[in-house]
């Protein structure tokens, strides 16, 4: 008798688009051997029919598979959560009772403090990053376990993690996936690599008082990015984490626990209090320098609350009788047929030259010499620059305070002496970890601000701004990260407590977002993330917050 039945196969999209019929019923593991041979780089995991699975998983149904290399934006994820892991394992080996936190990015690689009986020392640090590296040489498996909640709770408790046991007692679900190497079990809220053998690039300096754990990015998976060392921005961390210990909350478990005793509004007064504290620290430095400083320049990335910082701060410089004017570089704009044109071929907006310099800086310095300027407006309905008799003439002592993505360049301004101008340089460099093995990303909250705000300001769905956003990030990378360090200070705009609200306006709109489309993995990775969030009521936020920029009530955006 002949056995007619069609044998299982699944679909396989290369990097080049051409589709591969393979058979199914296997791992994806066993599949990729078949198809490494046509990816640049390792592959670490893959998306079966828009979702996201580890190469663990058994492909039993028709599906669409896409691999994800270390070219790829999850792949690199997936990678550097992997290594993470690693380090965990390979600290708990040599230090049983060393408590490591992972905090934030620093010069390309992640920042990490390692918290044990004695300071930490750069032969104990080498002496980590060789343990990493046996365990890479032996490609001991890393083992995925998914338990019951309670039992991964206990398991926590056993292994001295108390931030996870008070997060995961709230946690939404029945079960949690946990990985581990040997006897070691952690969850870091993602997938990893099959193996530790896979993990074959990454380094371990000492940069005290942690160390720096350093590994390529998607734009090269085949070498380390140059270590760029960022003092500023490392201070602002810094900063960033004597403010969490002043208001007790370092980790999601710990703002649930605050929220939940009704102590929400106690942190939102507190953490807004530090914020103009700063503002008027940042004010009363300008205003030490008053006779020489004639510009104020505020830079910083999409939706880090620059509007609202230069409103406050202009509050604080009138506190100090000092009356700033504001002018918009938008009004500057180059006429549309003149702006200069993207990798795709597309105006680009945001780069350097799409401002008539010349005329900007020679506005500056007439302005500055007491001349009085016919300021023009930026016409977008015509892609033109008018003349509409706004003409605008400065007092003795009167600085100009500019806001814009090129703030810090000094191409910018180029006619003004770097001495006689301030530049701030604004982001939300959130200091609360999910738990001190799994920080937040601060491109993740700036995300959901900006989902939050552009559906509510602007009328766009979720789906529009996540497919934006990687366009957004390429700008930011080419216009603003190489030149933090440029700032005369920084201002960190996050808010400890503002993931707990944004949860409320960002959820529903994630939710809308389907399955089939190529941004289902950010929503569904963003609404995991936030279900670990006890939401708080916006109530007792004040109208001047940096938030209320992007989810209404702001007295300075009174629609």
């Amino acid at each position: 008798m002949t056995n007619n039945k069609k044998e299982l196969t699944v679909d396989i999209l290369l990097p080049d688009n051409e589709i591969i019929e393979l058979p199914g019923n296997r791992s994806l593991l066993e599949i990729r051997r078949d198809v490494a041979e046509h990816f640049p780089s390792t592959i670490v995991a893959a998306l079966v029919d828009e979702k996201v699975r580890d190469l663990e998983t058994v492909v039993d149904t028709p599906s669409v598979i896409k691999f994800l290399d270390l070219y790829t934006k999850e792949g690199a994820r997936i990678y550097q959560r992997s290594l993470t892991f690693l380090l965990l394992y390979a600290t708990h080996v040599l230090f049983p009772k060393a408590e490591v936190k992972v905090e934030h990015s620093l010069g390309k690689g992640l920042y990490c403090e390692i918290d044990k009986n004695s300071k930490l020392t750069a032969d104990e640090v080498a002496a980590i990053e060789q343990k990493m590296w046996e365990v890479v040489n032996q490609d001991l498996p890393i083992v995925k376990n998914k338990v019951p909640v309670d039992e991964a709770i206990e398991i926590f408790r056993k292994e001295g993690f108390e931030d996870k046991v008070r997060l995961y007692k709230r946690w939404p679900k029945e079960t949690l996936t946990l990985y581990g190497i040997n006897s070691f079990h952690d969850s870091l809220h993602g997938y990893m690599v099959p193996s530790t053998g896979v993990l074959q690039l990454f380094s371990l300096e000492y940069y005290e008082p942690g160390v720096i754990l350093r590994f390529p990015d998607e734009k090269d998976p085949f070498s380390i990015p140059r270590f760029v060392e960022q003092n500023k921005l490392f201070d602002i961390f810094r900063e960033s984490e004597r403010w969490a210990r002043i208001l007790g909350v370092s980790t999601v478990g710990v703002l649930n626990d605050v929220i939940e005793e009704g102590q929400g509004a106690d942190i939102i007064r507190i953490n807004e209090a530090l914020h103009e504290k700063k503002i008027a620290q940042i004010a009363d430095m300008i205003t030490e320098r008053e006779d020489e400083i004639c510009v104020i320049l505020i830079a910083g990335p999409s939706s880090s609350g620059k509007t609202t910082f230069a409103q406050r701060l202009r509050t604080q410089l009138l506190v100090n009788g000092i009356r700033p004017f504001p002018i918009s570089l938008d009004d500057y704009f180059v006429d549309r047929d003149n702006t200069p044109l993207d990798e795709s071929n597309k105006p680009d907006f945001e780069h350097i030259e799409a401002i008539d310099l010349d005329l900007f800086n020679k506005h500056l310095i007439d302005l500055i010499n007491g001349g009085e300027v016919d300021i023009p407006t930026f016409n977008f309905s015509t892609g033109t620059r008018e003349y509409n008799g706004k003409r605008i003439k400065l007092e003795k002592n009167q600085p100009l305070i500019i806001e814009g993505i090129h703030g810090l360049n000094e191409r910018l301004t180029q006619s003004i002496p770097r001495n006689r101008k301030f530049k701030i340089y604004v982001s939300a460099l959130t200091a609360l970890n999910v738990d001190q093995h799994t920080r937040i990303h601060t491109t993740d909250t700036r995300l959901l601000r900006r989902i939050v705000r552009d559906n509510q300001f602007r009328g766009t769905d979720a789906l529009t701004t996540i497919r934006r956003w990687p366009s957004v990030r390429r700008g930011e990378d080419r216009n603003i990260f190489h030149l933090q360090e440029e700032a005369d200070i920084m201002f960190n705009s996050a808010l400890v407590y503002e993931l707990a609200i944004l949860k409320q306006h960002a959820e529903p709109l994630l939710e809308k977002i389907e399955q089939t489309e190529p941004e289902y993995v950010d929503a569904k990775r963003l609404r995991l993330f936030l279900s670990g969030f006890v939401p708080l009521d916006s109530h007792d936020v004040p109208s001047n917050s940096i938030l209320r920029e992007f989810i209404g009530e702001s007295c300075f955006f009174r629609i």
